[in-house]
Protein backbone atom coordinates (compact mmCIF):
# COMPACT_ATOMS: atom_id res chain seq x y z
CA UNK A 1 0.00 0.00 0.00
CA UNK A 2 1.34 3.39 -1.33
CA UNK A 3 1.89 5.97 1.20
CA UNK A 4 -0.87 7.77 -0.80
CA UNK A 5 -3.04 5.34 -0.43
CA UNK A 6 -2.66 4.93 3.46
CA UNK A 7 -3.39 9.02 3.53
CA UNK A 8 -6.54 8.81 2.08
CA UNK A 9 -7.94 5.28 3.24
CA UNK A 10 -6.95 6.31 6.78
CA UNK A 11 -9.60 9.18 6.87
CA UNK A 12 -12.36 6.43 6.01
CA UNK A 13 -12.57 5.75 9.50
CA UNK A 14 -11.57 1.92 9.44
CA UNK A 15 -11.72 1.45 5.73
CA UNK A 16 -8.61 0.24 5.36
CA UNK A 17 -9.58 -3.21 7.18
CA UNK A 18 -12.62 -3.30 5.06
CA UNK A 19 -11.21 -4.06 1.67
CA UNK A 20 -7.74 -4.86 2.00
CA UNK A 21 -5.68 -4.89 -1.30
CA UNK A 22 -4.75 -8.30 -0.68
CA UNK A 23 -7.24 -10.39 1.20
CA UNK A 24 -8.63 -12.17 -1.80
CA UNK A 25 -5.61 -14.04 -3.18
CA UNK A 26 -7.65 -17.37 -4.03
CA UNK A 27 -10.88 -15.71 -5.19
CA UNK A 28 -11.29 -14.88 -8.83
CA UNK A 29 -9.98 -11.85 -10.72
CA UNK A 30 -10.45 -8.71 -8.48
CA UNK A 31 -12.55 -5.87 -10.24
CA UNK A 32 -10.19 -3.06 -8.82
CA UNK A 33 -11.80 0.29 -8.76
CA UNK A 34 -10.24 3.73 -8.49
CA UNK A 35 -11.43 6.43 -6.40
CA UNK A 36 -11.02 9.88 -6.93
CA UNK A 37 -11.82 12.39 -4.64
CA UNK A 38 -10.06 15.58 -2.45
CA UNK A 39 -9.01 14.72 0.88
CA UNK A 40 -8.17 18.18 1.58
CA UNK A 41 -9.48 21.42 0.62
CA UNK A 42 -12.96 22.88 -0.73
CA UNK A 43 -13.86 19.77 -1.35
CA UNK A 44 -13.02 17.46 1.60
CA UNK A 45 -16.30 18.08 3.33
CA UNK A 46 -18.20 16.33 0.66
CA UNK A 47 -16.02 13.75 0.14
CA UNK A 48 -15.78 12.39 3.48
CA UNK A 49 -18.73 10.40 3.42
CA UNK A 50 -18.34 9.08 0.17
CA UNK A 51 -14.83 7.63 1.59
CA UNK A 52 -16.23 6.20 4.47
CA UNK A 53 -19.26 5.10 2.27
CA UNK A 54 -17.61 3.06 -0.42
CA UNK A 55 -15.66 0.40 1.51
CA UNK A 56 -19.37 -0.23 3.28
CA UNK A 57 -21.02 -1.22 -0.16
CA UNK A 58 -18.60 -2.85 -1.67
CA UNK A 59 -18.23 -4.78 1.60
CA UNK A 60 -21.67 -5.51 1.03
CA UNK A 61 -21.07 -7.05 -2.17
CA UNK A 62 -18.12 -9.12 -1.34
CA UNK A 63 -20.04 -10.63 1.27
CA UNK A 64 -21.51 -12.56 -1.70
CA UNK A 65 -18.34 -13.18 -3.54
CA UNK A 66 -17.80 -9.52 -5.40
CA UNK A 67 -19.21 -9.61 -8.60
CA UNK A 68 -21.17 -11.80 -10.62
CA UNK A 69 -20.17 -13.72 -6.42
CA UNK A 70 -16.58 -14.14 -7.71
CA UNK A 71 -14.99 -10.83 -8.35
CA UNK A 72 -14.31 -9.26 -4.77
CA UNK A 73 -13.97 -5.27 -5.30
CA UNK A 74 -11.10 -3.82 -4.50
CA UNK A 75 -11.03 0.12 -3.63
CA UNK A 76 -7.62 2.34 -4.26
CA UNK A 77 -8.59 5.71 -3.42
CA UNK A 78 -6.51 9.02 -4.55
CA UNK A 79 -6.23 12.43 -3.55
CA UNK A 80 -6.88 14.79 -6.58
CA UNK A 81 -5.81 17.68 -4.71
CA UNK A 82 -9.00 19.24 -6.78
CA UNK A 83 -6.65 20.19 -9.71
CA UNK A 84 -7.17 19.04 -12.99
CA UNK A 85 -3.76 18.17 -13.81
CA UNK A 86 -3.59 15.97 -10.56
CA UNK A 87 -6.61 14.29 -11.45
CA UNK A 88 -5.76 13.32 -14.92
CA UNK A 89 -2.26 11.75 -13.51
CA UNK A 90 -4.03 10.13 -10.56
CA UNK A 91 -6.16 8.73 -12.94
CA UNK A 92 -4.09 7.22 -15.31
CA UNK A 93 -1.53 5.82 -12.93
CA UNK A 94 -4.88 3.87 -11.83
CA UNK A 95 -5.22 2.22 -14.81
CA UNK A 96 -1.74 1.80 -15.84
CA UNK A 97 -0.18 0.48 -12.33
CA UNK A 98 -3.46 -0.36 -10.60
CA UNK A 99 -5.01 -2.03 -13.55
CA UNK A 100 -8.96 0.00 -12.80
CA UNK A 101 -11.53 -0.69 -14.55
CA UNK A 102 -13.39 1.71 -13.05
CA UNK A 103 -12.98 5.16 -11.58
CA UNK A 104 -15.48 6.48 -9.01
CA UNK A 105 -14.74 10.41 -8.78
CA UNK A 106 -14.29 13.42 -9.07
CA UNK A 107 -15.28 16.69 -6.77
CA UNK A 108 -14.61 19.44 -8.98
CA UNK A 109 -16.03 19.55 -12.12
CA UNK A 110 -13.08 20.65 -13.78
CA UNK A 111 -11.31 17.60 -12.36
CA UNK A 112 -13.61 15.00 -13.73
CA UNK A 113 -13.64 16.87 -17.20
CA UNK A 114 -9.58 16.59 -17.11
CA UNK A 115 -10.24 12.50 -15.88
CA UNK A 116 -12.91 12.28 -18.78
CA UNK A 117 -10.13 12.69 -21.18
CA UNK A 118 -7.99 9.63 -19.52
CA UNK A 119 -10.70 6.97 -19.27
CA UNK A 120 -11.82 7.50 -22.74
CA UNK A 121 -8.43 7.14 -24.00
CA UNK A 122 -7.98 3.75 -22.35
CA UNK A 123 -11.94 2.84 -22.20
CA UNK A 124 -12.36 2.52 -18.87
CA UNK A 125 -16.16 3.25 -16.99
CA UNK A 126 -15.94 6.34 -15.23
CA UNK A 127 -18.82 6.95 -12.38
CA UNK A 128 -19.25 10.48 -11.79
CA UNK A 129 -21.96 11.68 -8.63
CA UNK A 130 -20.47 14.88 -7.23
CA UNK A 131 -19.30 16.68 -10.18
CA UNK A 132 -22.01 17.50 -11.96
CA UNK A 133 -21.48 20.29 -14.84
CA UNK A 134 -23.68 19.87 -17.88
CA UNK A 135 -20.65 19.90 -20.03
CA UNK A 136 -19.48 16.08 -18.50
CA UNK A 137 -22.42 15.03 -20.37
CA UNK A 138 -23.32 17.14 -23.07
CA UNK A 139 -19.77 19.47 -24.56
CA UNK A 140 -17.14 17.34 -22.92
CA UNK A 141 -19.43 13.63 -23.11
CA UNK A 142 -17.71 10.27 -23.12
CA UNK A 143 -19.43 6.88 -23.40
CA UNK A 144 -17.81 6.08 -20.70
CA UNK A 145 -18.71 8.61 -18.46
CA UNK A 146 -21.94 8.35 -16.63
CA UNK A 147 -23.84 10.82 -14.23
CA UNK A 148 -25.23 9.55 -11.28
CA UNK A 149 -26.53 12.92 -9.82
CA UNK A 150 -28.74 15.93 -11.83
CA UNK A 151 -26.26 17.97 -13.84
CA UNK A 152 -25.94 21.92 -13.20
CA UNK A 153 -28.27 22.67 -15.83
CA UNK A 154 -31.08 20.13 -13.85
CA UNK A 155 -30.39 21.40 -11.06
CA UNK A 156 -30.43 25.00 -11.80
CA UNK A 157 -33.40 24.27 -13.52
CA UNK A 158 -34.89 23.29 -10.77
CA UNK A 159 -34.32 26.33 -8.64
CA UNK A 160 -35.90 28.53 -12.01
CA UNK A 161 -38.96 26.24 -11.38
CA UNK A 162 -39.77 27.38 -7.74
CA UNK A 163 -37.83 30.68 -8.40
CA UNK A 164 -40.73 31.42 -10.68
CA UNK A 165 -43.34 30.30 -8.30
CA UNK A 166 -42.01 32.58 -5.41
CA UNK A 167 -41.54 35.66 -8.14
CA UNK A 168 -45.52 35.70 -8.77
CA UNK A 169 -46.29 34.86 -5.18
CA UNK A 170 -43.82 38.05 -4.01
CA UNK A 171 -43.83 40.16 -7.07
CA UNK A 172 -39.80 39.87 -7.10
CA UNK A 173 -38.54 41.90 -9.68
CA UNK A 174 -34.38 42.53 -9.43
CA UNK A 175 -31.73 39.95 -7.99
CA UNK A 176 -27.89 39.32 -8.19
CA UNK A 177 -26.06 36.24 -8.47
CA UNK A 178 -22.83 34.89 -6.91
CA UNK A 179 -20.38 32.00 -8.04
CA UNK A 180 -17.12 30.31 -7.65
CA UNK A 181 -15.51 31.00 -10.79
CA UNK A 182 -14.58 27.52 -11.78
CA UNK A 183 -16.07 25.37 -13.93
CA UNK A 184 -19.40 23.97 -12.24
CA UNK A 185 -19.90 27.81 -10.57
CA UNK A 186 -20.14 29.35 -13.95
CA UNK A 187 -22.20 26.47 -15.19
CA UNK A 188 -24.79 26.59 -12.90
CA UNK A 189 -25.15 30.71 -12.94
CA UNK A 190 -25.40 30.59 -16.67
CA UNK A 191 -28.03 27.87 -16.69
CA UNK A 192 -30.21 29.98 -13.80
CA UNK A 193 -29.67 33.08 -15.87
CA UNK A 194 -30.88 32.04 -19.32
CA UNK A 195 -33.60 29.63 -17.99
CA UNK A 196 -35.04 32.34 -15.49
CA UNK A 197 -35.12 34.83 -18.60
CA UNK A 198 -36.98 32.79 -21.08
CA UNK A 199 -39.67 31.89 -18.35
CA UNK A 200 -39.95 35.14 -16.30
CA UNK A 201 -37.82 37.96 -18.78
CA UNK A 202 -39.22 40.59 -16.58
CA UNK A 203 -37.19 39.93 -13.73
CA UNK A 204 -34.10 41.51 -13.99
CA UNK A 205 -30.53 40.50 -13.29
CA UNK A 206 -29.01 43.69 -11.86
CA UNK A 207 -25.26 41.87 -11.78
CA UNK A 208 -23.16 39.17 -11.70
CA UNK A 209 -20.51 38.47 -8.53
CA UNK A 210 -17.83 36.22 -8.68
CA UNK A 211 -15.80 34.36 -6.02
CA UNK A 212 -12.21 32.58 -6.35
CA UNK A 213 -12.43 28.94 -4.90
CA UNK A 214 -11.40 28.77 -1.65
CA UNK A 215 -12.56 32.17 -0.75
CA UNK A 216 -12.54 32.71 2.69
CA UNK A 217 -13.86 36.29 2.98
CA UNK A 218 -16.92 36.83 1.52
CA UNK A 219 -17.30 40.75 3.32
CA UNK A 220 -17.16 42.61 -0.12
CA UNK A 221 -19.29 40.76 -1.91
CA UNK A 222 -21.50 40.56 1.13
CA UNK A 223 -21.31 44.39 1.61
CA UNK A 224 -21.78 44.99 -2.57
CA UNK A 225 -24.82 42.74 -2.63
CA UNK A 226 -26.71 44.28 0.34
CA UNK A 227 -26.21 47.94 -1.03
CA UNK A 228 -27.63 46.95 -4.32
CA UNK A 229 -30.72 45.99 -2.41
CA UNK A 230 -32.50 43.09 -5.08
CA UNK A 231 -35.27 41.21 -4.21
CA UNK A 232 -33.01 38.04 -4.51
CA UNK A 233 -30.05 36.50 -5.05
CA UNK A 234 -29.26 33.11 -6.94
CA UNK A 235 -25.80 31.53 -5.56
CA UNK A 236 -23.59 29.07 -7.49
CA UNK A 237 -21.72 28.44 -4.40
CA UNK A 238 -20.82 24.51 -2.73
CA UNK A 239 -17.62 22.92 -0.30
CA UNK A 240 -16.58 25.30 1.97
CA UNK A 241 -16.66 27.85 0.51
CA UNK A 242 -20.55 27.38 0.89
CA UNK A 243 -19.99 26.85 4.51
CA UNK A 244 -17.85 30.32 5.24
CA UNK A 245 -20.27 32.34 2.92
CA UNK A 246 -23.65 31.24 5.11
CA UNK A 247 -21.64 31.93 8.07
CA UNK A 248 -20.57 34.93 7.03
CA UNK A 249 -23.99 36.40 5.22
CA UNK A 250 -26.15 35.53 8.55
CA UNK A 251 -23.82 37.24 10.63
CA UNK A 252 -24.25 40.39 8.65
CA UNK A 253 -27.90 40.25 8.11
CA UNK A 254 -28.34 39.49 4.64
CA UNK A 255 -30.76 36.72 4.88
CA UNK A 256 -32.71 39.24 7.08
CA UNK A 257 -32.93 41.78 3.65
CA UNK A 258 -32.57 39.58 0.78
CA UNK A 259 -34.03 36.59 0.23
CA UNK A 260 -31.74 33.85 -0.72
CA UNK A 261 -33.66 30.91 -2.69
CA UNK A 262 -31.70 28.08 -4.37
CA UNK A 263 -28.89 27.77 -1.74
CA UNK A 264 -27.05 24.28 -2.56
CA UNK A 265 -27.67 22.49 0.85
CA UNK A 266 -26.77 18.78 0.49
CA UNK A 267 -27.49 17.01 3.84
CA UNK A 268 -23.65 17.55 4.63
CA UNK A 269 -24.72 21.38 5.30
CA UNK A 270 -27.20 20.49 7.28
CA UNK A 271 -25.70 18.42 9.47
CA UNK A 272 -22.28 20.31 9.59
CA UNK A 273 -24.35 23.46 9.95
CA UNK A 274 -27.03 22.51 12.15
CA UNK A 275 -26.59 25.34 15.08
CA UNK A 276 -25.81 28.48 12.64
CA UNK A 277 -28.05 27.64 9.64
CA UNK A 278 -30.61 29.76 8.96
CA UNK A 279 -33.99 28.44 9.51
CA UNK A 280 -36.62 29.34 6.57
CA UNK A 281 -34.10 29.72 3.96
CA UNK A 282 -35.12 27.94 1.02
CA UNK A 283 -32.21 25.40 -0.30
CA UNK A 284 -32.01 22.68 -2.91
CA UNK A 285 -29.78 19.44 -2.73
CA UNK A 286 -29.44 16.19 -5.01
CA UNK A 287 -30.16 12.92 -3.04
CA UNK A 288 -31.37 13.31 0.66
CA UNK A 289 -32.00 10.69 2.95
CA UNK A 290 -34.67 12.43 4.78
CA UNK A 291 -37.05 12.30 1.66
CA UNK A 292 -36.57 8.20 0.37
CA UNK A 293 -36.39 6.71 4.13
CA UNK A 294 -39.59 4.86 2.66
CA UNK A 295 -37.67 2.86 -0.32
CA UNK A 296 -35.82 0.03 1.18
CA UNK A 297 -32.16 0.64 -0.53
CA UNK A 298 -32.10 3.71 1.55
CA UNK A 299 -33.04 2.19 4.71
CA UNK A 300 -30.35 -0.66 3.79
CA UNK A 301 -27.75 1.91 3.46
CA UNK A 302 -28.80 4.04 6.10
CA UNK A 303 -28.65 1.22 8.29
CA UNK A 304 -25.35 -0.19 7.05
CA UNK A 305 -23.81 3.12 7.84
CA UNK A 306 -25.24 3.75 11.07
CA UNK A 307 -23.86 0.29 12.25
CA UNK A 308 -20.47 1.53 11.67
CA UNK A 309 -20.43 5.44 12.30
CA UNK A 310 -23.08 6.03 15.20
CA UNK A 311 -26.81 6.91 15.35
CA UNK A 312 -25.56 10.28 14.92
CA UNK A 313 -24.22 10.49 11.52
CA UNK A 314 -26.09 9.76 8.12
CA UNK A 315 -25.07 9.12 4.84
CA UNK A 316 -25.38 12.57 3.01
CA UNK A 317 -26.20 13.11 -0.63
CA UNK A 318 -22.70 12.63 -2.62
CA UNK A 319 -22.63 9.54 -0.12
CA UNK A 320 -25.99 8.37 -1.40
CA UNK A 321 -25.13 9.27 -5.09
CA UNK A 322 -21.94 6.69 -4.84
CA UNK A 323 -24.38 4.19 -3.37
CA UNK A 324 -26.36 4.27 -6.46
CA UNK A 325 -23.19 4.14 -8.81
CA UNK A 326 -21.49 1.37 -7.21
CA UNK A 327 -25.06 -0.59 -7.17
CA UNK A 328 -25.37 0.69 -11.09
CA UNK A 329 -21.92 -1.24 -12.02
CA UNK A 330 -23.15 -4.44 -9.73
CA UNK A 331 -26.34 -4.28 -11.71
CA UNK A 332 -24.60 -4.03 -15.45
CA UNK A 333 -21.62 -6.34 -14.83
CA UNK A 334 -25.38 -9.01 -13.51
CA UNK A 335 -26.50 -7.66 -16.98
CA UNK A 336 -23.63 -8.38 -18.93
CA UNK A 337 -22.60 -11.53 -17.33
CA UNK A 338 -19.06 -10.14 -17.67
CA UNK A 339 -16.50 -7.87 -16.11
CA UNK A 340 -15.31 -7.11 -19.30
CA UNK A 341 -15.29 -3.18 -19.96
CA UNK A 342 -16.93 -2.85 -22.86
CA UNK A 343 -19.97 -5.32 -22.14
CA UNK A 344 -20.79 -3.55 -19.01
CA UNK A 345 -20.44 -0.04 -20.44
CA UNK A 346 -23.12 -1.04 -22.84
CA UNK A 347 -25.36 -2.82 -20.66
CA UNK A 348 -25.29 -0.20 -18.48
CA UNK A 349 -26.06 2.19 -21.34
CA UNK A 350 -29.71 3.14 -21.26
CA UNK A 351 -30.47 0.69 -18.12
CA UNK A 352 -32.82 1.02 -15.79
CA UNK A 353 -31.12 1.76 -12.69
CA UNK A 354 -32.35 0.13 -8.80
CA UNK A 355 -31.49 2.79 -6.61
CA UNK A 356 -31.83 4.58 -2.89
CA UNK A 357 -34.06 7.37 -5.03
CA UNK A 358 -35.90 4.52 -6.34
CA UNK A 359 -36.07 2.91 -9.82
CA UNK A 360 -34.25 5.15 -12.34
CA UNK A 361 -33.22 5.26 -16.31
CA UNK A 362 -30.15 6.25 -17.70
CA UNK A 363 -30.37 8.49 -20.36
CA UNK A 364 -28.86 6.51 -23.71
CA UNK A 365 -28.07 9.80 -25.50
CA UNK A 366 -25.81 10.97 -22.42
CA UNK A 367 -25.65 8.78 -19.80
CA UNK A 368 -27.34 10.70 -17.62
CA UNK A 369 -29.21 9.11 -14.74
CA UNK A 370 -33.19 10.71 -14.51
CA UNK A 371 -32.67 11.60 -11.03
CA UNK A 372 -34.67 14.27 -9.14
CA UNK A 373 -33.52 17.45 -7.77
CA UNK A 374 -35.13 18.58 -4.24
CA UNK A 375 -36.26 22.03 -2.93
CA UNK A 376 -37.08 23.03 0.48
CA UNK A 377 -37.57 25.50 3.78
CA UNK A 378 -34.91 24.12 6.12
CA UNK A 379 -36.84 23.49 9.46
CA UNK A 380 -36.11 21.83 12.53
CA UNK A 381 -38.21 18.47 13.21
CA UNK A 382 -38.01 16.07 15.91
CA UNK A 383 -37.01 12.78 13.90
CA UNK A 384 -33.14 13.80 13.64
CA UNK A 385 -30.52 16.40 15.38
CA UNK A 386 -29.91 18.80 12.45
CA UNK A 387 -32.57 20.60 9.83
CA UNK A 388 -33.95 19.14 7.17
CA UNK A 389 -36.47 20.11 4.49
CA UNK A 390 -39.93 20.69 5.30
CA UNK A 391 -41.64 17.36 4.25
CA UNK A 392 -44.83 18.46 3.11
CA UNK A 393 -43.91 21.47 1.32
CA UNK A 394 -40.71 20.21 -0.20
CA UNK A 395 -40.37 19.96 -4.27
CA UNK A 396 -38.79 17.52 -6.09
CA UNK A 397 -38.65 17.88 -9.66
CA UNK A 398 -38.08 15.39 -11.56
CA UNK A 399 -35.24 14.90 -14.16
CA UNK A 400 -36.97 14.41 -16.77
CA UNK A 401 -38.67 17.64 -16.29
CA UNK A 402 -35.63 19.66 -16.52
CA UNK A 403 -33.18 18.27 -18.63
CA UNK A 404 -32.51 18.94 -22.94
CA UNK A 405 -36.21 17.45 -24.27
CA UNK A 406 -34.63 16.30 -27.19
CA UNK A 407 -31.43 13.83 -27.42
CA UNK A 408 -31.42 14.97 -30.59
CA UNK A 409 -30.26 18.44 -29.56
CA UNK A 410 -28.52 16.84 -27.11
CA UNK A 411 -25.96 15.02 -29.96
CA UNK A 412 -25.67 18.16 -31.44
CA UNK A 413 -24.02 19.96 -28.22
CA UNK A 414 -21.78 16.47 -28.04
CA UNK A 415 -17.74 16.49 -28.48
CA UNK A 416 -17.30 14.38 -31.32
CA UNK A 417 -14.72 11.73 -30.18
CA UNK A 418 -12.99 8.92 -32.07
Amino acid sequence: MTRRDFIITSLAAGAVTMVPRFAHAQAAKPYRIGVLLPSTGSGANYSERPIKGLPLIAAEINKRGGLLGKHPIELHFRDTQTKPDVGAREARSLILNEKVQTIIGAWSSAVAMAIQEVIHEYKVLHLSATSNSSKIVHENYTPWTFLFGPDSRMQSNSTVVAVTKMIKEKGWKTYVTLGLDYEWGRDAQKVFVTSLGQVSPQTKLVKEFWAKLGETDFTSYITAIMGLKPDFMFGAIAGKDNETFLQQAKASGLFRRIAYPGVFLPVTELMQQRKTLPRGIIGINRCPFFAHMDNPMMQQYVKLYQAKFGKEDYPDDFSCMYFDSLNALDQAITKAGSIDNEAVRKAMTGMAVNTCRGKLILRDCNNQLDCPSYVGEVVDVPEYPFPIFAPKTMIMVKGNEVWIPSCDEVRKMQKKRT
